[in-house]
């Protein structure tokens, strides 16, 4: 049945997709509900590609070059759900917000994409894209393969990442490293057979700590930081000794920086700090690797590396899409900062080049919390505005 590309349709079906759980690797449900919208909505060549990446398309009037919009498919995990004021895939709607989990990141968002590209038909002069990835939460499988598959080619990317309604134009990117730390197990009793891989802990950790305050800075984007964020023993027996221990770091990297680049830093400083190790120990730095299976069924494994990108705040493209957009209150145009978290624009132009720039309601501090909402009166106001900007990016490329 067709429906009209309401704002009231939109947070209807926004409702609907957060009551469909849908972790990464598990976002059929979700996907099959989404192309089932597409179809309702009118859009055209409508698919999922070998990933589970959900595309369809508003077809243009004239030859401008196509905008593509994009929002992640999945969630992150709820936690005890006791602990939510609101059920986190209940879709509630209460005091004026959208409850649970995807409400804000990034399912609310995603209707509001969905059915802006709609009400575009017969209006915009090149094609508006519109595609829902997998894995984002996870690195960014899926905007990585849809943008090395050559299957869309936007001139410019609209991310629907939460920006309270401003224009984001980058953000730091994020690198799960693992330094190993290799021994010989043995049995607690017998400490002196044994080559305890704990014992280069504390090291370690220092030169993190040295690293971490000298790290790079951008005007816009803030420092670079790393920090330790876990320490994993193998055997995990509390009478062994271990002979593996494993401390991840989290990176947030300024752009630019590469997956080789910080293997090899952390490397060097790890080494300089532990100098020559007696026999028996050992050392390897690496990126973490996932083996991410996507539930159309694709195993791959993908390094737990999402690029960071930064737009010049005073591009053209940037200049234009905070004209269109404005403020909700006041006058002149739309605030232009970055996101403090990533997002697949890292992808799009961190690694591709793609002209990429954030607008969508919500506010970052909600994200990944059992608090999470969208306010529904920020989201009316945040789809008015999106066919204006999409035209306006398109009049700039073309």
């Amino acid at each position: 049945m067709a429906k009209s590309p309401t704002f009231e349709n939109a947070i209807e079906f926004a409702q609907e997709l957060i009551r469909i759980p849908s972790p990464s690797g598990q976002e059929g449900g979700v996907a099959e509900r989404i192309q089932s919208e597409m179809v309702s909505l009118g859009l055209r060549d409508i698919r999922t590609d070998e990933v589970g990446n959900v595309i369809g398309c508003v077809q243009g009037t004239g030859t401008a070059p196509p905008v593509l919009l994009s929002c992640h498919t999945d969630v992150v995990a709820v936690g005890d759900h006791a602990e939510w004021e609101h059920p986190p895939f209940g879709g509630d709607i209460s005091e004026g917000f959208l409850h649970g989990r995807g409400s804000m990141d990034i399912k609310g968002p995603l209707a509001l994409q969905t059915y802006a590209a709609a009400a575009l038909a017969g209006r915009a002069d090149g094609d508006v894209i519109v595609a829902h990835t997998v894995f984002e939460e996870r690195g960014g499988l899926g905007m990585k393969h849809l943008l090395e598959s050559g299957t869309v080619q936007p001139g410019a990317v609209v991310i629907g990442e939460s920006t309270h309604g401003d224009i984001c134009i980058g953000h730091r990117g994020r690198g799960e490293v693992e330094v190993v730390l290799q021994g010989l197990a043995g049995h607690a009793s017998a400490p002196d057979r044994a080559r305890n891989a704990l014992d280069l802990v504390p090291e370690v950790l220092a030169a993190i700590q040295a690293l971490a305050k000298d790290q790079p800075e951008d005007a816009v984007l803030g420092t670079s930081s790393i920090v330790a964020t876990g320490v994993e023993v193998l055997p995990e027996s509390r009478n062994v000794i271990p002979d593996r221990v494993t401390v991840v770091l989290d990176w947030r990297v300024l752009p630019g920086t590469n997956a080789e680049g910080m293997t090899s830093l952390v490397k060097e400083v790890v080494s300089r700090r532990l100098g020559h190790l007696p026999d028996g120990f050992g050392v390897t730095v690496s990126m973490a690797q996932e083996r991410q299976a996507t539930y159309t069924g694709l195993a791959h494994e993908h390094s737990v590396f999402t690029p960071g990108f930064l737009m010049d705040p005073d591009d053209s493209l940037v200049l234009a899409a905070a004209s269109a957009v404005g403020r909700r209150t006041g006058d002149g145009p739309a605030a232009v900062r970055p996101w403090t978290f990533a997002t697949d624009g890292g992808w799009s132009r961190g690694i591709f080049g793609i002209p990429t720039v954030g607008f969508a309601p919500g506010e970052e501090r909600y994200a990944h919390t059992n608090r999470e909402r969208l306010d529904v009166d920020e989201a009316r106001w945040v789809f008015a505005r999106y066919p204006d900007l999409i035209l306006a990016l398109q009049d700039e490329l073309a």
